[in-house]
């Protein structure tokens, strides 16, 4: 078997996609949360490792079945070949395996089942506990032809899944009445689009007995990864109404966590148990009457989003573009890139004949723009957009809120830039409000049920996703007092976190104080600085 055919390409670091090996401590603690320890009679106790790699579950589950062996009297190796069973589809990792296994005195035999194969593609029995760590593939790494085989065996498959979404399928399927179910890998499916289905499933057929993020911890793993990881613990039993949620720091306080009991999901919406209010006057952004909306995304910006494009296009077929990294560091700089806006007043594309200097210029790009998706569906329209361009967005005063971000600040566009694609924003009411509303988002009661409902990147910094603003429960801007607003208004022209902290919390712990349906925001005039 070739090795090559059976991974998904190198990192930038040198080692492969789906390669991330998991800490010691952690092995040890999935395995005690399986029950799966030495003080049992584990000769009967079938388990699998579905993605074993180099061994390191494997390793740790024969030694803790050898001393179950000592202390219940029988045969391990017997026990090994009939219970333990580990599957990886490279051989090199494999051979690997083995090799350590064979270092703690196994003896591998035909007898043994520890396989080099997809898994995924693979007949395999019921189990009594599955545990690992599968495979950190994203759907961009997925090969064309497994991509869409997996799309047609797998139910869960759902818009662009990584692969581990497929292994806690294949496996739970897999599990025996009553048996256990143990996976560390991205929290990501616990809250976003590609994880609905599997959620689902989930809800339908399983138990969920536990949950520890690992979002503030970062040990979990031997190397670095780019996404926060979990631990879920799950059986094929019948749901209870409350299951076991921790947070953690690091993977040495795991047999220390602290833990709450959250209600158990019902649905594939799994946001209301990490973020839960009784606060009934809360409300949402689009609730209040604002407008979400994302930035255009060309398909080409290389070609459509450039500095020196007033020189090469005609003017009135340009608009100033803002993208996230001209508003980092807590600072707002438009980095002088325009937009090409391919289309007419009526949202039709341009008769390019009319536009020599855009005509020139697309043509000289026209090869490369004919290879993209959008322009092969529509072969007579290839200088189009991905998106469409609503050229009034520009002057409308918006929220700015880039898709992640470490600022403090967020900022609003008083009218003057088109969003990229990595920027969400925010229209609509009045600009007072739009002024409230970035006020309310900075506090830290809007971050941080922020954090409880998307998935935080490395570095700890939460998603401005549409998915996400659309989930928020706030203070509705139309319903405060003169008071609360002049104080939200001064501090978010001052930048003032505390201020608006302090003014948040007072909000939240009074709310009849805040309410008065006669005096509404939009009937005062506060003039403040810009």
């Amino acid at each position: 078997m070739n090795s090559k055919e059976n991974t998904y390409g190198i990192r930038r670091s040198g080692i492969q996609h789906g390669d991330v090996f998991t800490a010691s401590p952690v092995v040890c603690h999935m395995l005690d949360l399986l029950g799966y320890s030495p003080d049992r009679d584990l000769s009967f106790i079938s388990i699998l490792e579905p993605s074993c790699g180099e061994g390191a579950f494997l390793i740790e589950i024969v030694r803790r079945l050898r001393q179950s062996s000592i202390n219940f009297r029988f045969d391990f190796q017997t026990a090994f070949e009939q219970n333990v069973f580990g599957y990886d589809i490279d051989p090199i990792k494999i051979e690997c395996c083995i090799e350590n296994l064979t270092k703690e005195g196994i003896n591998i035999n035909e007898n043994t089942h520890i396989f080099c194969a997809d898994i995924l593609l693979c007949n395999i029995s019921k189990f009594d506990i599955i545990v690992g760590n599968p495979p950190y593939i994203r759907y961009e790494q997925i090969p064309e032809n497994k991509l869409t085989l997996y799309k047609s065996i797998f139910e869960t498959f759902h818009y662009r899944a990584d692969l581990y979404i497929l292994f806690f399928e294949k496996t739970l399927l897999s599990l025996k009445k009553h048996g256990k179910h143990c996976f560390i890998c991205s929290n990501r499916w616990l809250k976003n689009e590609y994880g609905k289905k599997l959620r689902s499933f989930i809800v339908s057929f399983f138990r969920i007995d536990k949950i520890i993020s690992l979002e503030k911890a970062n040990d979990a793993f031997q190397t670095q990864v780019l996404a926060y990881p979990a631990i879920t613990l799950i059986s094929k039993s019948e749901q209870k109404s409350t299951f076991a949620y921790s947070e953690l720091t690091s993977v040495n306080a795991l047999s220390t966590n602290s833990v709450q009991m959250l209600p158990s999901p019902s649905s594939s919406d799994w946001s209301s148990i990490f973020f839960h209010t009784d606060r009934n006057y809360l409300t949402t952004i689009e609730n209040m009457g604002f407008h979400i909306g994302i930035g255009i995304a060309t398909g080409a910006d290389d070609i459509y989003i450039s500095k020196e494009l007033p020189s090469l296009i005609e003017n009135e077929l340009l608009l100033p573009a803002i993208n996230a990294r001209d508003l980092s560091g807590d600072k707002f700089h438009w980095s002088g890139q325009y937009l090409l806006n391919p289309y007419d007043n009526n949202g039709q594309l341009i008769n390019l004949e009319q536009y020599p200097k855009a005509s020139a210029y697309l043509m000289k790009n026209k090869d490369y723009l004919q290879r993209r998706r959008i322009a092969q569906k529509h072969p007579e329209k290839w200088y189009r957009t991905i998106d469409k361009l609503t050229p009034e967005l520009v002057t409308t005063p918006k929220i700015l809120l880039p898709d992640i971000s470490g600022n403090q600040m967020v900022f609003i566009d008083y009218g003057e830039f088109y969003p990229q694609h990595n920027i969400y924003y925010i229209t609509g009411i009045s600009l007072i409000h739009l002024q409230i509303l970035s006020a309310i988002l900075m506090s830290d009661f809007a971050k941080k049920q922020l954090t409880s409902i998307t998935n935080c990147m490395n570095g700890g910094y939460p998603r401005w996703q549409s998915q996400y603003l659309r989930k928020l429960m706030l203070p509705d801007v139309r319903e405060l007092t003169p008071d609360i607003t002049v104080n939200l208004l001064s501090a978010y022209s001052r930048r003032d976190i505390t201020s608006i902290n302090s003014t948040i919390n007072n909000l939240l712990d009074t709310p009849w104080k805040t309410l008065k349906r006669h005096q509404k925001t939009e009937q005062l005039s506060i003039d403040f600085p810009m």
